[in-house]
């Protein structure tokens, strides 16, 4: 009997195995456990535990398949494995440290999310939940790998059937895209389809809802009259509200010294017209109709993806030019800004171009001695699709007045060419390009002062907060620290924040859902800070910083947008 004929070589063997493989787990724990802490570290928003919770067991997770996919490529390339002797010395100091990173991790939880909530200005919060965090963070983990496996068995099974009529190794070839496939299609086909199914249907119907305080203007210079070209009931539930609640003259009145005018407001809801070039040239007419180019000063404006206007953006611009201003908006969507993206990535696009051109060219037939300033507007996606759509070079031999942007998404045309590319020393989150004279960032805390060349005749101003992590956002902060966490670093940002492989990333995506919860950080801009930009860019005649703080008075008065 040879010895590979002797069971207790086969039971010797197999127990070796099991050992070694023992000793991969461990390397899987302290991963695990490691990439769970780090998730609870510090990040742009403030989280509730729950949601600590939930992301420590995703990073878990995936900290545990990247320990397996480690193990796999260690076997493939036949590296030494640990030795008996050292396994259990491994093992136990695995173990050990393991246990030390958890407990510290859950202890420090409470004071890393008060350090975030702190530099947003928010009140610490009680003790945390440690149990709690621990149960629901080992469930969510559970849950995950228990679906991992059941992948890897159903593979393991194809691969297994596929052995007996192909070479093994086309067959785990084979057995992977089959299962890889079959999971997309289940997912992409049975969810992912479904949801989108149900959000579009649910947000047609909140956006045709008719509420019954915003009422059907009288005014015949107004969108969705009588005599307006643009039905009421078709611009959509923020259009309405858009145009029924811009700010009255009486209102500027109080604040402006001079004569004073309704602002004239122009929005086509989708429904409107059955294509983005039918909307835009709906606008464009609606805009002749009601004397839009006969006012002073002419915004373009996108809008998010529901087809919200910030009114802090546009009450803010009214006030300060006594109501002087045209501003023109078509909806794209009803869906949210981030669910839009996914569905019809290029709607928003498309309707921005079709409306900027519409109006553009009709803008250059008007004479340049009485036709209104031009400028361009856009919040989040609406700043994206702007950005993505406004065609500086082709414009300069006749070019728009500027451009204000706020919140730009961080893949953004221009914003992603400003960060990029800023001038050297200038921080990440409010990086200074170029001289200064066509383009400044700014955010709650200032910005435009400093050593730059004078506005040329294109002026353009981002509105960007140093917390907003929509803003911040970048698939590379997965294996290397994004620019904006060097020193020094944005007022609202902690500094106990610190950079982890993938979970960063992770933290980030996650922030970007709870980016709206705190006004005047994240992603929730409010009126005041809108104002230096504006002034910035439309540079109001008389303009003064005694204005800037009365009317920051009023507006931090009417509180948020929502």
């Amino acid at each position: 009997m040879t010895p590979n004929d002797d069971p207790s070589a086969w039971s010797l063997g197999s127990a070796t195995r099991r050992l070694i493989n023992t000793g991969y787990c461990s390397l899987g724990l302290v991963f695990a456990v490691s990439a769970f802490g780090a998730a609870l570290t510090p990040s742009l928003m403030p989280r509730d535990p729950m949601v600590q919770a939930v992301l420590s067991g995703v990073s878990a997770i995936i900290a545990v398949e990247a320990a397996l996919l480690l193990r796999a490529l260690w076997r493939y390339m036949e590296l030494p494995e640990i030795s008996m002797r050292h396994l259990w010395v491994w093992h136990t100091l695995a173990v050990t440290l393991s246990v030390g990173i958890l407990i510290y991790s859950l202890t420090k939880a409470s004071g890393w999310q008060n350090a975030t909530r702190s530099a947003v200005e928010l009140p610490d919060l009680e003790a945390g939940a440690p149990f709690m965090i621990l149960a629901v963070g080992a469930g969510t983990a559970l849950g995950i790998w228990v679906c991992f496996r059941l992948l890897g068995f159903i593979r393991r099974a194809v691969s297994l059937a596929l052995s007996k009529i192909v070479p093994r190794r086309l067959g785990i070839v084979v057995s992977l895209a089959l299962v890889g496939w079959l999971f997309w299609a289940v997912v992409d086909g049975a969810l992912i389809r479904s949801f989108f199914r149900a959000a579009d249907a649910s947000f047609l119907a909140a956006d045709t809802m008719m509420e019954p305080d915003i009422a059907q203007p009288r005014d015949p210079n107004k969108t969705g009259s009588v005599t307006s070209l643009v039905r009421w009931h078709e611009m959509g539930r923020w259009g309405r509200h858009f145009v029924a609640t811009a700010p009255s003259k009486e209102e500027i009145a109080a604040f402006f010294d001079g004569p004073v005018m309704d602002p004239l407001r122009v929005y086509v809801g989708r429904r409107s017209a059955e294509t983005a070039k039918e909307r835009a040239q709906l606008a464009l007419e609606e805009l002749k109709r009601v004397g839009g180019f006969e006012r002073s000063v002419l915004v373009v404006t996108v809008p998010v993806g529901t087809g919200w206007m910030d009114p802090g953006a546009h009450d803010t611009l009214d006030f300060m030019l006594g109501g002087d201003v045209a501003t023109v908006s078509v909806q794209y969507s009803y869906l949210t800004s981030v669910l839009s993206l996914l569905a019809h990535p290029d709607y928003g696009v498309d309707q921005a171009r079709e409306l900027f051109n519409a109006i553009y060219d009709h803008w250059t037939t008007l004479p340049p001695d009485s036709r209104p300033a031009f400028y361009v507007h856009g919040l989040s996606q609406g700043a994206f699709n702007s950005q993505a759509t406004l065609p500086l070079l082709d414009m300069l031999g006749d070019p728009i007045q500027g451009a204000f942007w706020a919140g730009s998404p961080f893949f953004s045309r221009y914003w992603s060419e400003v960060r990029d590319n800023r001038n050297p020393g200038s921080p990440a989150w409010r990086p200074t390009y170029g001289n200064g004279s066509l383009l400044r960032v700014i955010d709650q805390y200032g910005g435009l002062n400093g050593n730059y060349t004078p506005w040329g005749p294109i002026r353009a101003v981002f509105l960007n907060y140093g917390s907003d992590p929509i803003v911040n956002f970048t698939f590379d902060s997965a294996v290397k620290p994004p620019a904006w966490l060097n020193e020094p670093r944005a007022p609202d940002v902690t500094g106990k924040l610190t950079w982890f492989p993938v979970v960063t990333m992770l933290q980030l995506a996650l922030d970007s859902m709870f980016a709206l919860d705190v006004p005047r950080f994240g992603h929730y801009y409010v009126a005041p800070d809108y104002i230096d930009g504006w002034a910035a860019v439309v540079a109001p005649e008389g303009w003064t910083e005694d204005k800037a703080i009365e009317l920051k008075v009023i507006f931090e008065g009417r509180g948020p947008a929502f």
